[in-house]
């Protein structure tokens, strides 16, 4: 082989070599003709939109806020290592959460079905009323009428005057006062008489007695 056929030879193989090249080289021209319109097209609207903000935004502003992020760094590392605690709670909670969101559901289902939340808010309502009726001086007056109220109910509570008070509770039962009729000295003597009425006057002595304490 002489050195034409040398020479053409390798002219082939860096043809060869070459062919792939050029073809990506085409290719690569090809796309860039085919996204520059594309590309400026994307500018021009990022121009656009960003021109609203030419009046608010100031480059100083945006150095204030690198230099502040560079010196809260360990901040800033911290909230995300909370963001990633609170995220790892989500998770873990999930599950809990599913089983427990629809007992609560039911459970204020069941309070409002039976009226508890109407009761709430009829309650406000009169509070309501009570502030806009009364002034600050009356409502501390009725808080202390209660408390003292609350002392009486309390003696009310004891088991005698539970007692007494149920005992007196059954006297319309027991009294028929179609049979009552006029008494006279003579007849309240002859009264005397009778156990029962012996009895009444000893209780109505005891309640007497009892009277004088009204006096303090």
């Amino acid at each position: 082989m002489n050195n034409e056929e040398l020479i053409l030879d390798r002219l082939d193989r860096l043809e060869q070599e070459i062919a792939p090249m050029a073809e990506s080289a085409r290719s690569i021209m090809e796309l860039r003709e085919d996204l520059t319109p594309r590309v400026n097209e994307a500018v021009k609207a990022l121009i656009v939109e960003l021109s609203d903000l030419e009046a608010d935004f100031q480059s100083e502003d945006l150095i204030f806020l690198i230099k502040k992020a560079m010196r809260n760094v360990r901040n800033l590392i911290f909230l995300l290592e909370q963001l990633k605690n609170l995220t790892d709670f989500a998770l873990t909670a999930e599950p809990l959460l599913k089983s427990t969101v629809p007992q609560i559901i039911y459970y204020f289902d069941d309070l409002e079905q039976k009226g508890v939340f109407r009761i709430a808010n009829t309650s406000l309502e009169i509070m309501q009323k009570i502030g806009e009726t009364y002034t600050e001086e009356d409502l501390e007056q009725i808080g202390e009428g209660l408390v003292k109220l609350m002392g009486i109910a309390k003696k009310l509570t004891t088991p005698e005057a539970l007692t007494l008070l149920d005992n007196a509770a059954e006297l319309p039962a027991k009294i028929d006062l179609s049979r009552a009729k006029s008494a006279g000295p003579f007849s309240m003597l002859w009264a005397m008489g009778n156990k029962e009425v012996k009895e009444g006057f000893g209780v109505l002595l005891e309640l007497t007695k009892g009277l004088a304490a009204l006096k303090g």
